[in-house]
């Protein structure tokens, strides 16, 4: 490559690079919600255009050109399999699990108050069963009860405050 023709190859990549990297980055955050990362591949793209260019590659519209590279790139990144630490992990709010001792716990405070539910008067019993052991809806308490909604809602509420003096929550 002469001198003449690598001048001219830089000044057209200049002008793509002012002409188009803003709105390249812009694209590249939107695909990986990381401004760093896409600003790498952003350059990373400009580098391989510019390899492709002293090869002696022919570019008919450099921003269509930069726009595929980049979302090459960007497709290579989402394949690449991404480990993380566990610190890092930790910082962005995972906590990792001790064991099933919680959801046990949970299990057997469930078993409970399915048991104390029996010590309800009657009228709060079908409506907590339904609620809490049927998991069904008040508008389908109320079709099965005949019921209106808000009676069903108050026994429920009422059945609760009970439910939880029973427990001593």
């Amino acid at each position: 490559m002469t001198p003449k023709q690598e001048i001219s190859l830089r000044a057209v990549l200049t002008a793509a690079h002012l002409n188009f990297e803003k709105k390249l980055n812009v694209h590249a955050f939107f695909k990986l919600n990381d401004h760093e990362l896409g600003e790498d591949l952003v350059q990373d793209a400009f580098i391989k255009t510019w390899k492709y260019l002293v090869r002696g590659g022919k570019i008919e519209i450099m921003r269509a050109f930069l726009y595929h590279i980049l979302n090459d790139l960007i497709v290579d990144e989402y394949r690449k399999h991404k480990t993380s630490s566990l610190n890092v992990l930790m910082e962005k709010g995972f906590e990792p699990s001790t064991g099933k001792s919680d959801r046990i716990f949970n299990l057997l405070d469930g078993k409970a108050l399915v048991l104390l539910i029996a010590q309800l008067p009657e009228t709060y019993q079908k409506v907590m069963r339904m609620k809490y052991v049927q998991d069904l809806s008040i508008t389908e308490m109320s079709l099965i009860t005949g019921q209106s909604k808000n009676a069903i809602t108050v026994q429920a509420y009422r059945g609760l405050e009970k439910l939880k003096k029973l427990c001593k929550f």
